[in-house]
């Protein structure tokens, strides 16, 4: 499969109301509920219960979910963790090799939609019915994949052919559907309904409940149904650094947004004394700065509570200084992050100026291939992201969330003006895509379109990934400079992002090529 690159799409401009996500039904709807006079959170709510249904192995409502709303009424960023814990009870061992993927260990509580209906109740304008009826419809009558999912489902039909009610649902005649064939979830067009209807009780108690308890239990699982009817997700208030003349926002442990936060500190520490003079250059110094912010995230970021450093010295600048120092003397560390993960991101801003960034996914695609049979609910493997090692601070425990990839992100003035959200998608290269977003966008003085076009890398797993789009001769480069570089025919991750050109009062949006998906603006 081709896929597109540097530049060959072009930003959406509108002065009313945007959205972008990475699906174009998805964006279609979200944009007629905005046309309709709903609001931010309204439009993300409705795009994504589409998104369950048209890209199910990247999200759905077995996952969990991040996200940061700007209230132009009050002028304030909230944030909110809709990530699960582990259950309160644990096996009388628990191995790696009972660890799996596609192991009812791995599975988190889902904490999406707690998260979806607190969004809702606090700031949402219309009710989940209404929201939720186009999602409901495709679910129930069939909707055609589009190319790039048709290709990451391809990929995983050895996986879900391990579930025999997964291998049901998601490999209809023994295979995965090819692009422009329908596929239906009239299951999961039920589980939608009664959502809409009921909120959070239809899916934490009740039937759907049980039958996710069933289903895990069946297979070894210790998930009980206090442990799904007790789980809420929680308002968190965000954290955020100074980074070339605006503040970037993201949410607090357990998700990995502090690290993006510490990896700018550290690049703006390094750019006062290399500023970038090349592509090679600036692939450099990100891949330095991510190898020195990963190890740090990957030995003390956890839940809330069990950190192993607080947030305030994380994104000191003392912490910042000493890792850029020892970049500068040429320390050069093997960065242990995997780079699995698959998820969805979207974006929205209303005409009110309410904007929000939303993030919602399963971990690995297909999560953990475990559907419950009557509800049709998707389970995660979000698990996968706990340390089995009992001294680390991401240590699985009862009711304990483990360490989160998924990270929205948000840019204002110094003032708190907002100037926009942004959002990468990737497993664990979001930290890194975030700041090589921001350093796009706010250094490089790239649009929001042409900062997601760019040819992406990641430093992780003790090598240099670099897209096939980037040049031989920065290729060379890196190698040049001590880089083991592999050159990476996937592409890395993907990404939306509305920005606000405070000036011109115009809204600017993109959305990532390497994705089916599209914004829209009005």
């Amino acid at each position: 499969m081709r896929w597109s690159s540097q530049y060959e799409r072009l930003a959406v401009y509108g002065t009313e109301y945007a959205i972008a996500t990475s699906h174009p039904t998805a964006s279609a709807v979200g944009l007629q509920v905005l046309a309709n006079g709903g609001n931010a959170v309204d439009a993300a709510l409705a795009a994504h219960a589409v998104l369950c249904v048209v890209e199910p192995g990247m999200t759905g409502v077995g996952g969990d979910c991040f996200a940061l709303y700007y209230d132009a009424r009050s002028r304030k960023i909230v944030g909110i963790n809709g990530s699960g814990y582990a259950p309160a009870e644990r096996p009388a061992t628990l191995t790696p090799a009972m660890f799996g993927p596609t192991s009812p260990h791995a599975v988190t509580i889902p904490g999406a939609v707690d998260a979806w209906c607190r969004l809702s109740a606090a700031y949402g304008t219309r009710p989940l019915d209404e929201l939720f009826a186009p999602a409901m419809r495709l679910a129930e009558d069939g909707t055609p994949l589009h190319r790039r999912v048709a290709w990451d489902w391809a990929n995983e039909a050895p996986r879900l052919a391990t579930n025999a009610v997964a291998a049901q649902v998601f490999l209809p005649g023994g295979r995965a559907p090819k692009a422009g064939e329908r596929h239906a979830q009239p299951n999961l067009a039920r589980t939608l309904g009664a959502i809409a209807r009921h909120g959070r009780s239809a899916f934490y108690e009740g039937a759907i409940a049980e039958d996710m308890v069933t289903a895990l239990r069946a297979l070894g699982g210790t998930h009980s149904l206090e442990d799904f009817a007790e789980f809420h997700s929680t308002a968190v208030d965000p954290v955020a650094t100074d980074f070339a003349g605006h503040r970037v926002v993201e949410c607090p442990p357990n998700s990995q947004g502090v690290i993006a936060l510490l990896l700018l500190n550290v690049l703006d520490e390094l750019r006062a004394e290399f500023p970038p003079a090349s592509e090679a250059d600036h692939i450099h110094l990100l891949a330095e700065a991510t190898k020195s912010a990963y190890d740090v995230r990957d030995a003390v970021l956890a839940d809330e509570g069990f950190l192993g450093e607080t947030v305030a010295a994380l994104l000191s600048r003392d912490r910042a200084r000493g890792l850029a120092r020892r970049i500068k003397d040429r320390e050069r560390r093997r960065s242990g992050a995997g780079a699995g993960g698959n998820t969805t991101y979207l974006c929205a801003v209303d005409r009110d100026g309410n904007c929000i960034s939303f993030i919602n996914s399963l971990f690995d695609a297909f999560g953990s291939c475990i559907v419950a049979p009557k509800s049709g609910v998707l389970l995660n493997n979000r698990g996968l992201c706990f340390s089995l090692r009992p001294e680390h601070p991401n240590a699985i425990g009862p009711r304990k969330r483990p360490m989160h990839t998924i990270i929205p992100g948000m840019i204002t003035m110094p003032d708190g003006r907002p100037i926009g959200p942004f959002g990468v998608m990737g497993g664990h290269y979001q930290a890194a895509g975030h700041a090589n977003f921001v350093l796009n966008l706010l250094v490089r003085a790239m649009d929001p379109q042409q900062a997601l076009n760019a040819p992406r890398s990641f430093a992780t797993e003790g090598v240099l990934r670099v897209e096939a789009t980037l040049g031989d001769s920065v290729v060379q480069d890196l190698q040049a400079r001590g880089h083991d570089v592999l050159v990476w025919e996937r592409p890395i991750g993907g990404g939306q992002a509305i920005m606000t050109d405070l000036a011109r009062g115009v809204l600017v949006a993109g959305s990532d090529p390497r994705k089916d998906g599209c914004a829209l603006a009005r």
